[in-house]
């Protein structure tokens, strides 16, 4: 499978890909909205692991944005915020789910 892991922070990519690696996903990686959009065209991955708050354009408008032109993209918002108007603007994104950075162990399962 592969991944694209979308966050401005290196560590928190570098967290997500650890995290992922073992289970043998080819994985790419953004370090902002806009060239995430652009690379999700490019490398068509099977899903996306998209930080909310980045430069550029957020991850809520991204996800927006890839699920224009790819309608089936699975999109995972990956944050700190735990905020009932993020989660409900991402999920209007269409965003597949929302989960907190501290949750971030539970990134495997949510593959399946």
């Amino acid at each position: 499978m592969k991944l694209l892991i979308v966050d401005d922070n290196n560590s928190t990519r570098k967290l997500i890909r650890s995290i992922m690696r073992p289970y043998g996903h080819e994985i790419v990686e953004s370090g902002n909205g806009s060239d995430a959009v652009k690379l999700y065209a490019s490398e068509l991955p099977d899903c996306v692991f998209m930080d909310y708050e980045m430069p550029g354009i957020n991850g809520i408008k991204a996800t927006e944005t890839i699920k224009g032109s790819f309608p089936n993209a699975r999109i995972i918002i990956v944050t700190m915020f735990d905020d009932e108007y993020l989660r409900a603007a991402a999920i209007k994104a269409g965003a597949e789910r929302y989960v907190l950075k501290e949750d971030l162990m539970d990134l495997p399962g949510m593959l399946e």
